[in-house]
């Protein structure tokens, strides 16, 4: 039985392929042999994959540096006894184990919803007789009936086949229903061609078939795709890279400075007690313990922004890791175009019209030669190219609430818009012929045939549509421009082709044959010969606008975009073309990688290869996770859009996945990090934008509360060194740093994206969150900390003020401060003016909110006797306010001179 696994079934004769299973075509699988089978290769499903239980996995969101940094601070707390801190310490760390915890159970739901996918039933023979069994019970050798509508329940080896037409996207990437035919396939053709095959979880359109069962549950193509998902490692984001080293370097430097605070103590001839209080003083100060908080709030915030713009987050980092993108690798289909097959071109007559407008509307277009309006009553070849698409139809267009959506096959939906946009209604039109009968399509034939009652005695017409190669050999003539029949020219009419063909246009041909009037019904006899060649249409899905203009915005942010997608290299090259892939626009040829050519690429090759191509076509799963490898190979942070359950591994091993929210299956979905709502590549450029500037906003609030935990420290630090009394305590040390990060450092997640955001290249990902220059901003902040607390310290102290005041004066002038160097930290390298100065007024409230918070801690009594502080007079008031006014001019100063040297 092992030998039926993995062959190579498309390429083998039908004959064979049911000898090799040990079935017959006649008469199905008998009983015990059924068990057997199932037994031996188990249940029709994808099995579930073993992972890690919910308590595990909500145990693992603790085991983080910063977490460990926040468990630390909250035991410290209760050590101290403050229980109030420690609770408020504790909740922020069940918090943000809650919400990774939700959104992790989310992602795990990948695998369990591709296995959704199989839940099915199926017609089979077996015993001689049709039955309608689950689909879990298929096994290899089932004869398989499959029918319009159907879910195909495994993967099949087609025998027979009647105008059978299968809707393959979610599984290739192949934009329409792909028609289903018999015979032998070379050994190599790809997945997306095999034409005599039918694969699990595709879902039948059209027509109906037969096939044999080749592979079920984790053996078919689709349970292979489950097998890459289950596999596929999921990478940390560049923030959580970052955090996590931050995060480890504070940690040990936490370790190392309180072990340094005890031994000098020690040596100084302190009692041990009093030096463990005063490492867990200077512990409590270097912790930030509002970072995590700040972190998720500001990507929750992003994530709201984000949402207002078509983009829903799943996995909170991911915002992040946006702003970091230096690749977008995008699926053509309904991202980069309109998902709405669009006639674009008509040659009749030997005349080339263009048709405006882009999607099923027919109100917004019209027909043009040269750019000026056409009339088709004038252009009797033209009229019948129209009548004949919209009449050899079997789709309906439907509008509602201005929408218009066709009801059946893009390509005939495409059809009757254009018939519309020339002045031909369908319905009228068959009003005034009805039809008599029809040959629908079957890909034997490649065409489709009806017959049209024209009544007042005058003959019946054949109208044909369908493949050119099909239709042009049973053609005896031609129309001319004026409606007349014309000797046959196959050298010109091959040349139009070819013009249309090489844009990227699917080319249907039309043909039409006079009947007696009496005819009542036609056969594949009658049309066999003797046509006359009326026209072509050459239809496109026409690239969306606003993503010609998203793709430009992010080639000038620096951001590579890679279209990968299953439909032909010449369409994907046309729509490269059109939306600026490349820098290719309007010029030149882009370069395309298929599938079988990127097969034969080693792993270095297609590194090479990844870089430098911007389109690849007719790409599988395996092949669309090798590329996302291959740019990260290269150093990128790369965004992966697709819908298709094919899409799902890459989806996952990219930096970021991005699933299709409108034409996605639930299984991309469950795999990506966020999906859009509107499934368009503008969407993505804009959450790109907003992931830069959550980036900004989150390295702002490291750069404005870093220098209060180094000040904190350093005040400790030198208290102990000079034997002197501590300025601040451990319990307002947490003041400090509880409600600053509150009510100040947090106002600047809600900072606006500074102007030229998009003008700028990708942060790489390997730079670490704090440049040099913004390392040094934190020590002189620190250094100004450490002058104005500990000076002003010692200042009230000399002017006879007791230990608790000057200790309260020392803990405001951390506040204000803080408050003053808020409104530095609004931008990095500008000033507030050159910003706005309302421009954020989260910031002026939360200023507002901290003073009053500071005249409750500074003069209520009961927070006197909690925090140990204590009333002050307006001259230390004044020395406080002036020690926060210097240190926002002095960094302003600094900035300047940065900016200076910079542009040297």
């Amino acid at each position: 039985m092992d030998n039926l696994i993995d062959k190579h079934w498309h390429h083998l004769p039908a004959d064979e392929v049911v000898d090799l299973l040990g079935s017959n075509p006649d008469k199905g699988l008998d009983l015990f042999e059924i068990k057997h089978r199932l037994e031996y290769f188990g249940p029709n499903a994808i099995t579930a994959r073993k992972g890690k239980g919910p308590f595990r996995r909500f145990l693992l969101q603790f085991h983080q540096p910063l977490i460990y940094i926040l468990i630390a601070s909250g035991v410290t707390t209760a050590l101290l006894q403050e229980w109030v801190d420690s609770g408020v310490i504790f909740g922020v760390v069940i918090v943000n184990a809650i919400i990774g915890f939700i959104q992790e159970s989310k992602a795990v739901n990948a695998l369990a919803a591709l296995a959704r996918t199989m839940t099915t039933e199926a017609t089979v023979l077996r015993q001689g007789g049709k039955k309608r069994i689950a689909a879990a019970d298929l096994v290899v050798g089932d004869i398989v009936f499959l029918q319009g509508g159907d879910k195909v329940p495994a993967d099949l080896r087609l025998l027979q086949v009647r105008e059978l037409q299968i809707d393959e996207s979610a599984l290739t990437g192949e934009s329409l229903p792909v028609a289903k035919a018999g015979g032998q396939l070379a050994h190599d053709t790809v997945l997306a061609d095999r034409r005599n095959m039918s694969y699990a979880s595709t879902l039948v359109t059209y027509g109906q078939g037969t096939g044999i069962v080749t592979a079920t549950g984790d053996h078919t193509e689709v349970g292979r795709i489950s097998q890459l998902i289950s596999t596929t490692v999921e990478l940390e984001t560049p923030l959580t890279r970052k955090i996590a080293q931050f995060s480890n370097i504070l940690l040990y430097a936490i370790l190392a400075l309180a072990a340094v605070t005890v031994l000098v103590g020690m040596v100084r001839g302190e009692t041990l007690f009093d030096m463990f209080m005063a490492a867990v003083a200077l512990a409590v100060g270097a912790i930030p313990e509002g970072l995590p908080a700040a972190v998720t709030i500001t990507l929750a915030i992003g994530v709201s922004r984000m949402a207002r713009r078509h983009a829903i987050i799943r996995k909170l980092p991911a915002v992040e890791t946006l702003g970091s993108t230096t690749v977008i690798c995008t699926d053509k289909t309904g991202t980069l175009t309109e998902n709405q097959m669009t006639v674009k071109e008509i040659i009749a007559g030997g005349i080339r019209y263009g048709i405006t407008g882009a999607g099923y509307n027919p109100t917004a277009g019209r027909i043009e030669q040269d750019g000026r309006l056409v009339d088709g009553n004038d252009f009797p070849a033209l009229a019948e190219c129209l009548r004949a698409g919209a009449l050899c139809n079997d789709s309906v267009l439907v509008e509602s609430e201005g929408n218009w959506q066709v009801q059946g096959d893009p390509t005939e939906g495409a059809l009757l818009v254009s018939a519309l946009k020339g002045g031909y209604a369908p319905d009228r039109l068959l009003t005034e012929t009805p039809r008599i009968d029809s040959i629908p399509f079957e890909s034997e034939y490649q065409y489709m045939a009806t017959l049209q009652e024209a009544g007042g005695g005058r003959p019946s017409t054949i109208y044909l549509k369908g493949a050119v190669e099909s239709l042009l050999k049973k053609c005896a003539t031609r129309l001319d421009a004026g409606g007349n029949q014309v000797e046959l020219r196959m050298d010109e009419i091959s040349r139009q082709i070819a013009e249309l063909t090489s844009g990227g246009q699917r080319v249907l041909a039309f043909a039409r044959k006079e009947l007696p009037e009496n005819g009542r019904g036609i056969s594949h006899a009658d049309v066999a010969s003797g046509l006359t060649f009326i026209g072509l249409q050459g239809m496109i899905d026409p690239p969306r606008a606003a993503a010609v203009s998203a793709v430009k915005i992010c080639q000038a942010a620096g951001v590579q975009v890679k279209m990968i997608t299953g439909d032909h290299p010449l369409t994907a090259a046309a729509i490269a073309r059109q939306v600026g892939l490349d820098g290719a626009a309007g010029t030149g040829k882009v370069p395309v990688l298929t599938g079988r050519e990127l097969a034969e690429l080693s792993d270095l090759a297609l590194i090479d290869a990844a870089e430098k191509t911007a389109v690849f076509a007719r790409a599988t799963p395996e092949q669309k996770l090798r590329l996302v490898e291959a740019l990260q190979a290269k150093g990128h942070v790369v965004a992966m859009t697709g819908d298709g359950v094919n899409d799902a591994p890459a989806l996952k091993r990219a930096d970021i996945g991005v699933a299709m929210g409108i034409t996605g299956t639930e299984v991309a979905k469950e795999a990506a990090d966020m999906v859009l709502t509107d499934d368009n590549f503008s969407s993505i450029e804009a959450a790109v934008e907003e992931g830069r500037g959550v980036f900004d906003n989150l390295t702002k609030f490291i750069v404005w509360t870093l220098p209060t935990n180094l000040g904190e420290g350093l005040v400790i630090l030198v208290a102990i060194f000079l034997g002197v009394t501590l300025p601040i305590l451990p319990v307002q040390i947490l003041w400090i740093n509880m409600t600053t990060a509150g009510f100040l450092g947090l106002m600047l997640a809600f900072e606006p994206k500074e102007p030229g955001i998009m003008q700028r290249p990708p942060r790489d990902p390997a730079t670490p969150i704090l440049t040099r220059t913004l390392n040094f901003r934190i020590f002189l902040v620190g250094a100004l900390l450490l002058i104005g607390a500990f000076g002003l310290f010692q200042w009230e102290l000399a002017a006879g003020a007791s230990v608790t005041r000057a200790r309260t004066v020392a803990v405001n002038v951390f506040v204000v401060i803080e408050l003053f160097y808020l409104f530095n930290c609004r931008s990095l390298s500008k000033s507030i003016f050159q910003l706005g100065l309302f421009s954020n007024m989260w910031a002026f409230g939360g200023a507002a909110a901290m003073l009053l918070l500071q005249m409750v801690y500074t003069y209520l009594p009961v927070m006197n006797r909690l925090f140990q502080s204590e009333p002050i007079g307006m001259l230390s008031w004044g020395k406080i306010m002036a020690a926060g006014m210097l240190t926002y001019l002095i960094v302003e100063l600094e900035k300047k001179l940065w900016l200076r040297g910079a542009g040297r």
